[in-house]
């Protein structure tokens, strides 16, 4: 049983390469859903003559709530995986990591995509 007060958890290279896989397919995921709502945005009837992308409020809605939602999610998935790495008495911290950074990600996101939609 790992001992949490002690601070000196050991992780293997397995849970560290299936963290690390995770991050990367939710950061790929929400990659391709950003793409496929601006191509959304982009061909909707509404848009098709203005000079910008985002040219009403669903299509703003739409790039900056994609994205995030599956970040949340993302970071929520890696939480609950931490919580049963406890429970077994694994090597936890890594999926807290994952999950702190997939969090981060979404605020960032929702930090330059809602100065750029509200500019």
């Amino acid at each position: 049983m790992v001992n949490d007060l002690e601070k000196r958890w050991t992780a293997d290279d397995r849970t560290f390469h299936r963290v690390a896989i995770y991050v990367a397919a939710v950061l790929a995921v929400a990659a391709l859903v950003f793409v496929i709502t601006a191509i959304w945005a982009a061909e909707r009837r509404p848009c098709a003559g203005a000079e910008t992308m985002l040219c009403d409020t669903a299509a703003k809605s739409a790039i900056l709530a994609g994205p995030t939602l599956v970040l949340m999610f993302g970071g929520i998935g890696a939480f609950v995986q931490t919580y049963r790495e406890w429970r077994r008495g694994r090597s936890w911290p890594i999926w807290q990591g994952g999950g702190w950074f997939l969090f981060t990600m979404m605020i960032v996101y929702l930090g330059i995509g809602g100065g750029s939609v509200a500019g």
